[in-house]
């Protein structure tokens, strides 16, 4: 096999995603950081290397490169898990604000040390979303979720995060139909504006979808996890 950072960033670029050596050697450290923290913490199911660059690095990355971001948006990862979309998203684009919400303390032990490891800034917030838009309302220009929740559900959860004008931009399988989630959506202050598909390195395909912030949240939204459940938007 080539050398893993020329790998790294050839599969990548194959995918439309151009990355310095530099930014290359980040995610092998990523990459390496994330299979020896595993060993003892669940983080992952995918530890293989090819495996990770396609699933985890590429998935992560390849939503925002088509997207306008203005140079400094801030954005927040909700439910970051072990760090993705988040962490690669920092190291291709280092000039975003960066928030990752985890409700698992567990895991932002892990976020602490990767940001350490890769050198990228970023806020660890060891939280759930319901609690902390009580304190970060509508203070981000992005939120995103690579979650396999439903979308009125995410959407409850990372629309409050979002300034309006900003975007909750959600990462989907295909199998989900988004067409039932625009009341919910709707509720929520946000317009649904884009859902692309598209194909990640191994022929994975996954679903993009974007929601524009056009108008406040209502207050008591989000709302606990049992309401939630109970009676979905």
């Amino acid at each position: 096999m080539m050398d893993k950072v020329k790998y790294i960033i050839n599969s990548l670029r194959s995918c439309g995603i151009e990355l310095s050596d530099c930014q290359g050697q980040k995610l092998l450290t990523l990459y390496e950081f994330l299979v020896q923290y595993n060993e003892n913490v669940n983080l992952t199911a995918i530890t293989e290397f090819e495996q990770v660059v396609a699933k985890h690095f590429a998935d992560s990355i390849m939503p925002f490169v088509g997207l306008e971001i203005e140079k400094g948006s801030s954005f927040i990862d909700v439910g970051t898990g072990a760090g993705f979309p988040s962490l690669p998203l920092l190291v291709y684009r280092s000039d975003l604000k960066g928030t990752l919400l985890e409700a698992l303390n567990k895991r932002c032990v892990y976020l602490e040390q990767a940001c350490e490891k890769i050198s990228v800034q970023a806020s660890i917030v060891h939280g759930r979303a319901e609690d902390y838009a009580k304190t970060a309302r509508e203070s981000f220009d992005i939120a995103t979720a690579r979650a396999v929740a439903a979308m009125p559900v995410l959407a409850e959860y990372c629309l409050p995060f979002v300034k309006t004008g900003g975007r909750f931009i959600a990462l989907k399988s295909v199998n989900e139909d988004t067409a039932d989630s625009r009341e919910a959506i709707k509720t929520l202050g946000g317009e649904l504006e884009n859902v692309t598909d598209y194909e990640i390195l191994g022929g994975d395909k996954r679903r993009l979808v974007i929601v524009r912030k056009i108008r406040h949240t209502p207050p008591k939204f989000p709302r606990n996890p049992a309401m939630i459940r109970k009676k979905p938007l």
